[in-house]
């Protein structure tokens, strides 16, 4: 059996993702009119106190505006990820990276002002955005042409996620979290982590 028709049959774990995104963001509208839309879904410090948050916080969305741009985002990335990897592989990248990326932010944010709480999926789209530009065929080709250390790489990697994390800033933008997650997606990129090697299939 081919690859692409096992991927049809097992359903896309980027359309997944935006169903989530949907019933969440209905959920929000519910708990909100009873004040626990924070208690359920703001990742905020301390997290022991809230730790379902970290995970809540990935697949929810302060408005319809934030939720109709990630989607958006999600859909460009997220479906050519999705062509190189497994449904599993690909929604555990997407959490982890989105929880690392929403801890950064309250953790690292809290060293510069004052605590504020965190939602929405950029951090982990950011590092979808990452896989594909460290990940494919030119990227891949150059780096290894050039023949930079690793350590090299990573600096130069920190170095691109910053340029472009000023340049899509906007106020009340999580920087921090975008920052994170384009770092985590380029290293992850570069590694490879998500890729399934091709195999011969009956």
């Amino acid at each position: 059996m081919s690859r692409s028709r096992k991927r049809t049959q097992r359903g896309s774990p980027t359309i997944e993702t935006l169903f989530v995104f949907g019933i969440v963001f209905l959920l929000q509208l519910v708990v909100d009119l009873v004040g626990l839309m924070t208690f359920l879904f703001v990742l905020a410090p301390p997290v022991e106190i809230r730790p379902w948050t970290l995970v809540t916080s990935v697949y929810a969305h302060g408005g319809i505006g934030h939720l109709l741009s990630n989607s958006a985002a999600l859909l460009v990335f997220g479906l050519l990820v999705e062509r190189r990897t497994t449904r599993f592989r690909f929604h555990a990248f997407f959490i982890t990276t989105g929880v690392i990326a929403g801890v950064a932010q309250i953790t690292l944010g809290s060293l510069v002002g004052p605590a504020q709480g965190v939602l929405g999926a950029s951090g982990a789209i950011f590092a979808l955005m990452g896989y594909i530009l460290a990940g494919n065929v030119v990227s891949t080709t150059l780096l290894n042409r050039i023949r930079l250390s690793g350590r090299v790489q990573i600096i130069l990697f920190v170095i691109f996620a910053a340029v472009v994390t000023v340049a899509t800033g906007a106020p009340g933008v999580a920087l921090i979290a975008h920052f994170t997650g384009l770092v985590l997606g380029l290293v992850a990129g570069r590694a490879g982590v998500l890729d399934v090697r091709n195999r011969t299939h009956k």
